[in-house]
């Protein structure tokens, strides 16, 4: 069943759906150890404030211990001042190199059976990108599985990020939710079960209003997805306003921002199960919302501020919407997208989010312009104080999982954040949601070493952060790759990054070796 039928199954009567394979057993990653330091690093800590170093950051088993300044900035360090190494521990020497937080991925799925590749699969990417905590928004897998593998990636039984399971709205139920009480008890099932929270896409009022509450009652997270079946009754102002922790994508937003209409300009042949039809006019939504300083923005941007509401707009994932070929053409995907979901991605009806089936010059300039007016109401909200993480939805569109996250930290940066403001975005904002931030999200003395170790400045230019690295011309007059993520420490487990990233592509090597290809073919080859 692909993953839009599923969705819609859910609204409908939810039950339990086939799961991937689990991740096999951890072989990869040394430590924790009763004392590690990483000496001589500048350290971009996630909260906004400028890089500073030579830093020695001690860690005692899986927590920073202290984060000491040990000299100036390009002078000789004084061994004097450093912190000793005590009997059995390790040292890594970082001279010239970046520490920041783990990054936090917000909206991470942990593929499906339809994409045809294995959870070991999608973890690699994401460690080997620096992800050391992810929110599956749904775990479509299952609520019971999703549980079971967060609990392994706890004990590092596993190589995987940590993982945060928000359930479907409805998920496990053999019938459909029909009064609210049913609703509340949903979600006092789904908690004794493990889930951190829920994730919907609208539904009747009434209901989805008591769920909310009942989420806060038992502490739990939310996130929507205002899809178009829901969204003319429930937008993003209604749900912030019973308690909606994050907006994702951005449907919902601009239905609150209409301004002499109730309903999208939906052409009278619309119908929302043809693809082409849903993604070719939400590009034309944000064009029908209210502009920046009317009446209409003024209040819904003001009530959401004061709501502490949070974007996780997931820029990314569309972006093939406005640039078809250069998403499909992207440098990894030769080396790291796995055959299977190369065939996922292919323009196909019956697969959620492969809609390219005529898609043209027209729908490309709509979704520029929508892109123009999305960034820029997010920019805003960050600039007036709102929160805004990173979440990439990877898995769909031509988004390879871990690279669609650091492509979401470029789109963030084109939309206007400062690149510390990115890092902000990707890290702590992101624990704050969560509810973890009192351990995850900053580099700082007391929470759990989750930490990401860069050869390059990611401040001076996001792409080093990509497993592929940036390609830089050298003075010999010669191209190389140079960036990517060294090391992935995960509470004070050390993950080589190149190393999982390589088994990935000799995972894709070995796919394309057994069916007999080169490369990936292009749509109508």
């Amino acid at each position: 069943m692909t993953r839009l039928l599923f969705i819609l199954a859910l609204l409908a009567a939810p039950h339990a759906f086939a799961a991937i394979p689990a991740a096999p057993d951890r072989t990869e990653g040394e430590g924790p150890y009763p004392q590690l330091i990483l000496r001589g690093a500048t350290v971009i800590s996630g909260t906004g404030a400028p890089a500073y170093g030579p830093v020695d950051i001690v860690i005692e088993g899986d927590r920073i211990r202290e984060v000491r300044i040990v000299g100036s900035a390009n002078t000789p360090i004084d061994p004097k001042g450093r912190p000793v190494l005590k009997a059995g521990g390790r040292e890594i020497d970082l001279t010239g190199q970046f520490v920041m937080p783990g990054i936090v991925d917000l909206h991470g799925h942990i593929g499906g059976e339809e994409q045809g590749v294995d959870a070991e699969y999608v973890y690699k990417l994401w460690l080997g990108h620096g992800i050391t905590s992810v929110r599956d928004p749904g775990c479509g897998n299952g609520i019971d599985w999703c549980v079971s593998e967060q609990k392994r990636s706890e004990r590092n039984a596993i190589t995987a990020p940590r993982l945060f399971p928000y359930a479907f709205f409805g998920q496990g139920r053999q019938a459909p939710i029909t009064t609210p009480e049913q609703g509340r008890q949903w979600v006092r099932d789904m908690k004794s079960r493990g889930a951190l929270g829920m994730k919907c896409f609208g539904f009747r009022p009434d209901i989805l209003e008591a769920v909310f509450d009942e989420l806060k009652k038992q502490g739990m997270g939310s996130a929507c997805h205002h899809a178009q079946l829901d969204v003319a009754r429930v937008n993003v102002l209604t749900t912030a306003r019973w308690g909606l922790g994050t907006m994702e994508h951005w449907y919902g937003l601009p239905e609150a921002l209409f301004d002499g209409q109730t309903v999208q300009q939906y052409p009278a042949d619309y119908n929302y199960l043809d693809e082409q039809d849903r993604f070719g006019e939400a590009g034309k939504l944000w064009a029908q919302a209210s502009e920046k300083g009317s009446e209409r923005y003024e209040a819904v941007m003001k009530e959401l501020l004061a709501l502490d509401f949070t974007l996780d707009p997931t820029f990314n994932i569309y972006a093939a919407s406005r640039d078809l070929m250069r998403a499909r053409r992207a440098d990894w995907h030769e080396d790291y997208t796995h055959p299977a979901l190369w065939d996922f991605f292919t323009p196909n009806r019956g697969n959620h989010g492969s809609f390219f089936f005529d898609w043209g010059s027209e729908e490309e300039v709509a979704w520029r312009d929508n892109y123009r007016r999305w960034m820029a109401f997010v920019n805003d909200y960050k600039n007036r104080g709102g929160r805004v993480t990173v979440g990439s939805d990877s898995g769909y569109i031509y988004k390879t999982y871990g690279f669609g996250t650091i492509e979401e930290l470029e789109m963030l940066r084109e939309a206007g954040f400062h690149p510390l403001e990115v890092i902000r975005a990707a890290t702590l904002s992101g624990a704050e949601v969560l509810k973890a931030d009192d351990r995850l999200g900053s580099v700082e003395a007391g929470k759990l070493a989750d930490l990401v170790v860069l050869p390059e400045n990611p401040l001076a230019n996001l792409k080093v952060l990509y497993g592929n690295g940036h390609l830089r011309l050298g003075d010999d007059g010669r191209l190389r790759r140079v960036g990517g993520v060294r090391y992935t420490i995960k509470g004070g487990l050390v993950f080589d990054a190149p190393a999982l990233l390589a088994d990935v592509r000799r995972k894709v090597a070995e796919e394309k070796a057994r069916r007999g290809i080169e490369r990936l073919p292009q749509p109508g080859e």
